[in-house]
This record gives structure tokens, C-alpha cells and sequence, in this order.
């Protein structure tokens, strides 16, 4: 199966999400950062930074945020996580980089989740740092929200979007005394259209993937943080449990964001997984392909 599309519709791929490509292909499998709600590319920076001098590393914007073309949102494409997940799909074409490792945080993990099992072949290995599959709570899932509480959360945004941002920025990054990591992630939602924002927000606290997980037969690995306010320590188990091949990394780093907190302890265990966790070994049924 292949996506790749000719070279003008590469071309539009690349301006439509604003992908930046850095380091060369050293023959070493491509790192894929995706964002989560609300986040832009740059939010990567202190960890992607050590890995371009020895391969590819591809940073993107979802349709409408960040520096991507806000005319490419359209609310019907991107009505679930599915139209983000093809648009990855898309990047990863467009950028040149196949059997790619996939680093993907909240939003964007279930965003990689949804393009690796429609694509298998396009991803070695996901990364998934704090994701939740379900925010709601379900009978004896916990997912971390009532459904009148995740409700309310909606509703604030519709009503105040800069206040609400102001008061969920802290409560999503932790780290009170650190305000400036609260302070970057306000300024990023604060950038957001805010139809686009409120439109993102409701599709990714609205899903229900759980049942999805069982379908990915991609190598992942989870990172859970401490602490964080956002995903229950439950739904790391969770996914583990569920996804057929997953191992569960549970990080030192607290809140929910531990890219921008903890930077140093993402690299370190990114270095580890790819240095010992068969992520640089290529497969032998994919060798002549590399």
C-alpha cells in the first residue's frame, strides 16, 4: 500500500502543516513528533534537538494551529481524530520518511494510534507520552471525567475561551512553581483560532478509542507521567493491557507535558528505546526497502 502523492500535492502537504524536517538520513529510522491539543511543533525543541545529528526528525502543525494553513481546517474532514490521523499519515509521505518511530503526546498519541492501524507498515515503533484513549468515565473505567464535569469544561470554553485557557493552562502543565511552563502553554492555546480550538477540544475529549486498541499491532510503548491532572494512572494500565504488543513506562516527570517540564528525562528514555529496544535493528522483510 502507498500514500505518496506526486510531487506538487507533496509540496501542498508540506505547506499545509508547516513540516519541518532536520538532520539526514543516516540510515536510522526518522523520529515523528506529534503534537497534542493545543500544542505547536516548537514544544518539542529541547527534545528533538538531540536527536537531529543523527537522523531525520520531522516536526509538523495540525491543520489550523501553529503556523499550518488555517484555510486546510475544515470541520467535516476533521470531525474525528481519524482526519488528523490521515493528515500523519500524509506528513510521513510527503517528508519522505517510511517505517518511521512515531513520538506522540496526548491528542496526537491517539492521533498516531488511529494512522498506524490504518497503515501498519507506515510506523516501526509509537512513542506515546500521556494518552488516554477515553477521557470519561465508564462504569468501571476511570478515565478521569464525569460526564457532567467534562461538559462543564466544554461549555466554559465556548463561553470565555482566553479565561479558560488561563485556568486550564496550570491545571494541565502542574509544576506551580515553574509558572513560566504554564505561561508557554497558555500562549500556544491563545494562538489557536478559537473555533478551531473549541472544535479540536470537543473531538479529543469527546472520543471513545478503547475499543480501537485492541486493532494496533504496532511495537508501543507508553509514558506515564506522575501526577498528571489530565490522565489517571489507571488508563496507562489500561492501554497496556489492551494493546497487543505495549509496554508501559511510568516517568519520574510529573503534570502532563513532560517534553516541556522534563525534557531531559523524554531524551533519555527515547535514547534508550531506540538504542536497546529494537527500534534501530531493521526488520529483514523491510531491509531492502531502507
Amino acid at each position: 500500500m502507498t500514500l505518496t502523492p506526486p510531487p506538487l500535492a507533496r509540496d501542498a502537504v508540506l505547506r499545509r502543516n508547516n513540516v519541518v524536517v532536520l538532520g539526514q538520513d543516516r540510515g536510522r529510522p526518522a523520529l515523528v513528533f506529534v503534537n497534542g491539543f493545543g500544542c505547536e511543533q516548537s514544544i518539542w525543541r529541547s527534545v528533538a534537538s538531540h536527536f537531529a545529528p543523527s537522523r531525520q526528525v520531522v516536526l509538523f502543525d495540525h491543520a489550523g494551529t501553529g503556523r499550518a494553513q488555517r484555510s486546510a481546517f475544515d470541520a467535516g474532514r476533521y470531525a474525528s481524530l481519524q482526519g488528523y490521523a490521515d493528515d500523519l499519515l500524509s506528513v510521513c509521505d510527503a517528508a519522505g520518511v517510511p517505517d518511521a518511530v512515531v513520538v506522540a503526546h496526548s491528542a496526537g498519541a491517539m492521533i498516531g494510534v488511529l494512522a498506524a492501524i490504518r497503515w501498519p507498515a507506515a510506523f516501526r515503533q509509537l512513542v506515546l507520552i500521556a494518552p488516554s484513549p477515553c477521557f470519561l468515565n465508564d462504569g468501571s473505567y476511570l478515565g478521569g471525567f464525569g460526564r457532567d464535569d467534562l461538559d462543564a469544561l466544554l461549555e466554559a470554553m465556548d463561553l470565555d475561551y482566553p479565561h479558560w485557557s488561563h485556568q486550564m493552562a496550570p491545571l494541565i502543565m502542574g509544576h506551580p512553581e515553574r509558572p513560566e511552563l504554564a505561561w508557554e502553554l497558555e500562549s500556544s492555546l491563545n494562538r489557536m483560532d478559537v473555533g478551531v480550538a473549541t472544535h479540536f477540544a470537543r473531538v479529543s475529549f469527546n472520543c471513545d478509542l478503547r475499543q480501537e486498541l485492541e486493532l494496533l499491532n504496532t511495537p508501543t510503548t507508553i509514558l506515564q507521567c506522575a501526577e498528571d491532572n489530565m490522565v489517571p494512572e489507571v488508563v496507562g494500565e489500561f492501554m497496556r493491557e489492551t494493546i497487543p504488543d505495549c509496554a508501559l513506562v511510568k516517568l519520574q516527570a510529573s503534570g502532563h507535558c513532560p517534553h516541556l517540564s522534563a525534557p531531559e528525562e523524554i531524551t533519555s528514555v527515547l535514547r534508550e528505546l531506540l538504542g536497546h529496544g529494537g527500534v534501530e535493528t531493521v526488520p529483514a522483510e523491510l531491509g531492502s526497502d531502507l
